[in-house]
Order: structure tokens, then sequence, then C-alpha cells
């Protein structure tokens, strides 16, 4: 008879703390076979999650987070989480329409304290919580799990530094797997390194494990012994000793799979006060062998094969994807000018900037989890005459916001070439990741050009024009594959602030920006088929605007800006502009993402949701259109 599944027993912490011991290995299998089921069916965040199954189940043995805080620093880790706190049986819905997040989400559960998807806040978010625990004379703890990768990041020093100084009470737990998205890179991974390869570090940790075992409970400073422990380790650890530098007692490191050595360990740190730093080693991937043996692959991964290799169902069915599209393109463009140097912040795989890496390694720098750096480091590089692209996802480029402005845009001779990927709807990542607000926090800055293309081809014709620009540019595409066989072959020529119209119309105009001039043409063929003409322009540029084709559309009395990108402040909103500063008198229709946060769907799903579909905006259209010329005719 086969065994009941122990996971089944769990409905909330409570029951895991009541769990034998001897049985919490099995658990773990069980934890990481329901996750590994989940993801190869709907996709996500798979290896970070197998990594984290024993280190998630300590935690919850120890701590009790209904009153005490866990602090998720990127919250892609956070499955075994859900899974041991009351959403076993939602679990299957992870990142579809209407189910639970890929994310942790307050929303959800108790247990959940923050939305979590971008990298390196936790260590502030917990500083903020322990002041408030302070300030209110609460005793309960606060604990912020953080990887290696996203330690990297410039907010995790500044909030050690703020730690360090207050003394705040705060448990850093370092789940250190050598990976951000990629390989960790930077100085301090690199310690990390030493410190995990040292034979010394082995040998000391049994020595203090077996003078652990040697001492009376009563009658010995536990105080005393930790002391001991971190003296000892500064001599062989640089990544201690930058820890203590900073304030924090340092523990580690352990092995991030034993679920007894790290509850205990972990009981001890609970009753201390204070900064301190946990630091445990897993396997990213652990449990799962296509998973540790590619990591990076089945960091987000698509739906894959369970049985066998594990091998990943590609998404795209055999099409580029933009990102390839792009990474062939500027490798090309590099091979031709020696002056482009290509830029990322831990995002090489994802950005397709494994083929320049490999190929021209001295013009490639990932700079790690460190948007707000690599900015000025790109613009100090243009200032010298080089020609830096800058390849980071659109909702990642918000952490460098004022680094744009202040090391970019405002310097002059600065033309950094800034390449959004995912740009737009991203789909079941959901709203921590949808890339909708790049043109509203760009196009108010002086000096830069934003554009975007409607296929392969005119992204291929934006870099090369964006690399012989004097002026800053960007450069927004989205995730995913272009439309095939479904546009027009013939492209313009790339001209600054000018569009190209791709359909002639005589009852208004679309102008679509971007991923939208495949559904606009598309529409534009529905509405045709009940009577309604439209002319389709594809716009290329929210900045410069092309003020030309604008004008010459408002004599047509309507004009309809497709976009796939917040409504307020968007490539709509431009126009708009635009034509009241212009006084043209006609009518402006925006379609695009509403003013609020997009949950997470498949982006099929959600532009349905949008109204954003060529049959919706057909109906929208001729709608429109039918009572315009209804209201022109009875003046």
């Amino acid at each position: 008879m086969a065994e009941t599944p122990l996971l089944n027993s769990i409905n909330s912490p409570q029951e895991l703390k009541a769990f034998p011991a001897e049985k919490l290995d099995r658990l773990a299998v069980e934890i990481r076979d329901r996750i590994t089921e989940v993801v190869s069916h709907n996709g996500g965040h798979l290896s970070s999650n197998l990594g984290i199954v024993e280190l998630t189940i300590a935690l919850h043995r120890v701590f009790n987070f209904k009153k005490d805080n866990l602090v998720f620093d990127v919250g892609h880790q956070s499955y075994p989480h859900k899974l041991l706190t009351g959403r076993q049986e939602r679990f299957h819905t992870l990142r579809q329409k209407n189910g639970i997040s890929g994310f942790p989400n307050p929303a959800e559960s108790e247990y959940d304290t923050f939305i979590s998807g971008h990298a390196s806040t936790s260590l502030s978010a917990a500083t903020g919580l322990a002041a408030a625990n302070r300030l209110t004379k609460n005793e309960n703890k606060v604990v912020a799990l953080i990887g290696d990768g996203a330690l990297g990041g410039g907010m995790c020093f500044e909030a050690m530094n703020h730690i360090g100084h207050s003394g705040e009470d705060v448990l850093i737990v370092l789940n250190d797997n050598e990976m951000a998205i990629g390989k960790t890179v930077g100085a301090f991974a690199r310690k990390l390194e030493e410190f995990r390869s040292s034979p010394q570090t082995t040998q000391l940790r049994e020595e203090l494990r077996q003078s652990f075992q040697n001492i009376p409970l009563l009658g010995t400073s536990l105080e005393w012994l930790q002391e001991r422990v971190l003296n000892a380790l500064k001599n062989h650890s640089g990544a201690a000793a930058v820890f203590e530098a900073m304030g924090f007692r340092y523990f580690g490191p352990f092995d991030g799979h034993d679920i007894a050595t790290m509850e205990n360990e972990l009981h001890n740190l609970r009753k201390l006060k204070g900064p301190r730093v946990f630091h445990v080693i897993t396997v990213k991937g652990h449990g799962f062998d296509a998973a540790v043996e590619d990591p990076e692959s089945y960091h987000s991964a698509a739906p894959f094969v369970v049985q066998g290799t594990g091998e990943i169902v590609t998404r795209t069915k055999g099409n580029r994807t933009y990102s390839g599209i792009f990474a062939d393109a500027l490798l090309s463009q590099a091979k031709d000018n020696e002056k482009v140097i290509a830029i990322t912040a831990a995002m090489t795989a994802g950005t397709g900037l494994k083929k320049i890496a490999e190929t021209l390694p001295e013009r490639f720098f990932d700079v790690g989890i460190a948007e707000a750096h690599a900015i000025p480091f790109a613009g100090a590089l243009a200032k010298k005459g080089l020609k830096p692209v800058v390849a980071i996802y659109s909702t990642f480029l918000q952490r460098a916001y004022d680094q744009i402005f202040h090391d970019v845009c405002l310097q002059p001779d600065c033309p950094v070439v800034f390449a959004l990927d995912r740009a737009g709807l991203v789909g079941s990542d959901g709203p921590t990741h949808h890339g909708i607000f790049d043109i509203a926090f760009l196009r108010h800055l002086p000096n830069i050009i934003l554009m975007a293309p409607r296929d392969g081809v005119e992204l291929e014709m934006m870099l090369e024009f964006a690399l012989n620009q004097n002026t800053p540019c960007a450069l927004r595409y989205p995730r995913g594959g272009p439309p095939v066989n479904t546009l027009p072959e013939r492209h313009a020529a790339i001209e600054t602030g000018v569009s190209e119209t791709l359909r002639e119309g005589a009852d208004g105009v679309i102008m679509a920006y971007g991923k939208m001039v495949e559904p606009a043409l598309k529409a534009a063929k529905i509405a045709a088929e009940k009577a309604v003409e439209l002319e389709v322009i594809n716009a290329r540029f929210a900045k410069p605007l092309d003020g030309a084709a604008i004008t010459r559309a408002s004599g047509k009395g309507l004009i309809f800006t497709l976009e796939d990108h917040a409504l307020a402040g968007g490539f709509g909103s431009a126009v708009t502009e635009f034509c009241a500063d212009n006084n043209l008198g006609c009518r402006v229709m925006r379609k695009g993402i509403p003013d609020e946060f997009q949950k997470a769907a498949s982006v099929h799903e959600l532009f349905e949701q949008l109204g954003l579909t060529p049959k919706a905006l057909a109906e929208s259209f001729v709608e429109t259109v039918t009572k315009h010329k209804a209201s022109t005719h009875s003046l």
C-alpha cells in the first residue's frame, strides 16, 4: 500500500512544528516533487525553489511567521513557503490567471510580508520592520532571506551600513548557491567562493562542532562561545570579515540541505539580538538533475518534460525571439565597430548577450544585480568615445531612473543605447515584471530618443540607427518572438522622428507603437469588412513624435493610439499632448493598459481582458467611427 503523502497533512506551519524530525527529509522530497510537477506544467522558477526546500522547512520550524516577519529577497524562491503556509490546494494555479502568485503576496496569506519580485530590497525592508518593532516595544523577530546574487546589489550595502550602525535586531539568512539568474559575479561573490572551497573552512567547522558538543549545557556562556567562533572565522574568511567590519555577527557556513543542523543553529540565533548573519550553502536545482546541471535555463523555465532529461518545451516553436535577434544584431555591430560595448545587470542569458560574452569577452560587462551602477558606468564609457549598449529588462530599468537622468541624459555627449527587453506585458510573472512604465518614465527626460520596432527586421534597423546617434536612445521590445509573415516585408529607412504608413484609410487613423502594429493592421482589416476604412501608421518613435503625420491624421477627425504600455504618460498621452498644444481639434482615443497593476495571466489572456485583441479593437473602432460620423452629419 502506498504511503499517504506527508505534505497532505500540513496545512500550516503549526503542523510542521509538530512533525517528527525523522520524516522531514521525506517531506522535502515531496515538496520538490510537487514544485517540479506544477512548474513542468505551468512554467515558473524551478531551480531556485528546489534549492531552498530544507532551509524553508527549518525556518518555519523555528520561527512563527504569523508574528515574526520573513522578508524574501526576490520572492521567486517562495514556492516551498507557499506549500507550507496553507496554499497546497491552490498550488496548481501557480502563475495562472486568477491563481496564486509566483511571488509572495500579502493578499494571499498572512505569512507573506511584502510583494517582492525585484532584487536587493529585503534588507532595507527588514531594517524598517525591526526599527518599528523597537519603537513599539515588540519582541518579534525579523528574518531577511537573501541570495548571494542579490546581496551584491547596492541597496544591500546601504541597508547593512544602516543596520550595523543602528544595531537593529535583524537576522540575515544568506542562501549562498553561487547563482543569481546566472553565475554570481563580483568581488564579494569571489570571497564567498574562496570561503566555500577552503579546506581550512571545512576543518574549522568540524572542530567547532566538536567544541559545541564537549561544552556542558550549564556554566557555559553561549555568547562567549559564539565570539570565539567569530574570531576564528575572521581569520579564514574574507566574507565573514566584511560582515564583521559592518557590525554583524557571522555564523557559518552551514549545509543548507541539512535540516537538523540548520534548525539547531536557528534556535540559537533566535535567542540573540542585534545584527547577525546566518550563512548556508545550497545547490540551485537540488534534487532534479537537469536543473542542477543547467540552473540558469531552469531559473525561469518554460513548461518542460519531467521524465528523462527534463527537456524544456520551447515557447516560440522554433521562431527567433526578439532577444535573440537583438543579440545577433549587436554582435554583428560589435564585430564591425570596436567601440561597441555590451552591458547587462545579471541578465546575460535573458537578454541574449551570452553570444557576445563568449565571442568578445573584453567588450562585455555583467555588473551583477546593480542596475543603478550600470548606467553611470555606461555613461562614462560613452564620454570616452565608446558606444555602450545597456540591455536590461524594462521593469528592472526602473531601478536606475535617477542615473538615467543624472548620469546620461543630463550629460553632454553621452550617447548610451538602452535596450529594454521584456517591454510590455510579460505574462505569468505578474505585476512585478510587466514592463509597462518605461515610455512614461523616459519620455519626459530631455535629449533621449525613444523607439519601438514592429518586427525583428526593424529592431535590427533601429539598433544600427541608435549606435549612430550622438544622443541617448532607448528601444523597447517585448518578450517572445516577432510576428511571422503577417506584416509588410518592406521597411522604410529609419529617420529621427519619422513614422511609417502601412495602410491607407479615410475614416480615421490608428497610430500604433511597437508590438501593437500587428494587431492594429488586423483590426483595420476586420473594420474594413464593416465598411470602416482606417489608416494604420507604424509610429516608430514615442520621442520625438512625427508631428507632421499627427497633423495630417488630425484632418480625418479621429486618431486612435495603440500601445502595450500604461496609458498614463505613455505614447497615447504624448500624441494627445501634441494635438492639444497645436490646437489640432481632432478626437484622440487611446488604447493601452489602464491605471492599475496587471495580475499574472498569459499575455493573450491579458490582451483579451484589456480589449486589445484585433477583434475587440475593431469593434471599438467601428463603434467610435460610426458615432463620430453620426455626430458630424447632425451638425
